[in-house]
């Protein structure tokens, strides 16, 4: 599915991250929260564009870890490598270049 993000003068759109094997999703939307929020509360952020995407991209790969497994097994194993990983793979499914050919 993903996530939305609208605002006054934009919007944004995350994919959700493709996964091999998705276990249970109780809990991905509290841990999206917690990501998106805790971007902000730590880098102590405005609410910038920049600032609001980047906390939906952390919120989307904290929900993409809680659903690979039940309850908090798979985010009591997490590392921060592992989550810069996974926001590196955010960046890397939405990015392309920009060259148009009609």
């Amino acid at each position: 599915y993903g996530a939305l993000l609208f605002a006054d003068s934009f919007f944004f759109s995350a994919p959700g991250f493709p996964l091999e094997d998705l276990k249970d999703p109780t809990g991905a939307g509290d841990s999206f929260a917690g990501g998106f929020i805790g971007f902000l509360a730590k880098k102590d952020a405005p609410l910038t564009e920049a600032n609001l995407k980047h906390a939906v991209v952390c919120g989307s790969a904290m929900a993409s870890f809680q659903v690979e497994d039940f309850g908090l097994e798979r985010m009591r194993k997490l590392t921060k490598k592992e989550i810069q990983e996974r926001f590196q793979a955010f960046k890397k499914l939405s990015h392309f270049e920009e060259t148009l050919i009609l």
